[in-house]
């Protein structure tokens, strides 16, 4: 496989995948085609053409060429200048990698991921947030992380990855996507009745048991295990963590539970303050299960070899239970 054809099976799965529906993310892209249309000349040469293709900022290729040969990867959840080195020392053996992934941003794709969160949007409307009240309840919170990416040093991990000549490239949302639509799916089939029945559903699943091996366990972070669950809303797909003003307006559209990676100590306090449930199903874990499921898709019956590092460990499709229809 080519590392273009990987890039582009990741944005495509993770399109089939999001949660808002593949026709809204096509609109998406349709519009933004439109505005790249209206540009001038400059403007165009400005563009960073790959979103009129690609919906998701922060999944980019970052170093290499599209058509290297890739058969053998390098994934984990952060990929920074250790991770790299790690790779390098491999290929030094003789063992590959021929590209390396992040889960998390780096690069250009650190720099503007906000752009993602305009997504959740989209997503808070299906649970029954009117979408004006949703659009201008992010707004405020997407130029506050955008704020707070201005002064990073976003570059110096693809710095990193060009003087060694490693292929190098982030997937983010798409891997999000696909644990959000997995595990939505689980709970809108199942019907957990109680709280400490969504714990138990994930506690089934390899990459939350291992999270709990490692004294890490799905937990309760708001309410207890015998409280009602209600509707269940798997929150982890977006880029980061949206307005914690939508709590209120979750709660009148009838969400009883959030299942999310993590929530902020003011977050926390807000959904408190709204009578949600909030289970933390874990961060790493998470991702780590977003990553597998995109895997099994982008790889399918290719003969790739995976070297799993920085909080992620491969697991295949043949490990887990049948994916839920």
């Amino acid at each position: 496989m080519k590392l273009v054809d990987f890039y582009h099976r990741a944005v495509e799965f993770g399109m089939e995948a999001d949660p808002r529906g593949k026709s809204e993310v096509l609109d998406e892209l349709k519009a933004e085609k439109e505005r790249y249309n209206e540009l001038n000349k400059k403007e165009k040469e400005r563009f960073d053409k790959e979103k009129l293709s690609n919906p998701y900022a922060d999944t980019r290729i970052l170093n290499g060429s599209n058509k290297t040969e890739v058969k053998s990867i390098m994934v984990g959840v952060d990929i920074e200048i250790g991770e790299l080195l790690l790779a390098e020392r491999l290929r030094e053996l003789g063992k590959g990698p021929d590209l390396v992934v992040a889960h998390h941003p780096e690069g250009r794709a650190l720099v503007i991921f906000h752009e993602v969160m305009g997504m959740q949007a989209g997503i808070l409307n299906k649970f029954g947030v009117p979408i004006n009240v949703a659009e201008s309840l992010l707004n405020e919170r997407i130029k506050e992380v955008e704020r707070r990416l201005m002064p990073i040093n976003y570059n110096r991990t693809v710095d990193a990855a060009r003087i060694l000549g490693i292929p190098f490239m982030c997937v983010h949302t798409p891997a999000d996507n696909n644990v959000v639509s997995y595990l939505q799916a689980i709970f809108d089939r199942e019907k957990p009745k109680r709280v400490k029945d969504i714990i138990d559903m994930l506690s089934d699943i390899p990459e939350y048991k291992d999270a709990v091996g490692d004294g890490y366990m799905p937990r309760i972070l708001i309410g207890d295990g015998q409280r009602r669950a209600g509707k269940v809303f798997v929150d982890m797909t977006g880029g980061t963590e949206g307005s914690k003003k939508v709590f209120e307006r979750l709660s009148q559209a009838g969400v009883g539970t959030i299942v999310g990676m993590h929530l902020t100590e003011e977050h926390k306090k807000e959904a408190e303050k709204h009578h949600i449930n909030v289970v933390i199903a874990g961060h790493i874990s998470s991702d780590a299960l977003g990553i597998n499921l995109l895997l099994d898709k982008i790889i399918d019956k290719e003969e790739i070899e995976i070297f799993a590092c920085s909080g992620f460990r491969r697991i295949e499709a043949s490990e887990r239970k049948p994916r839920p229809l």
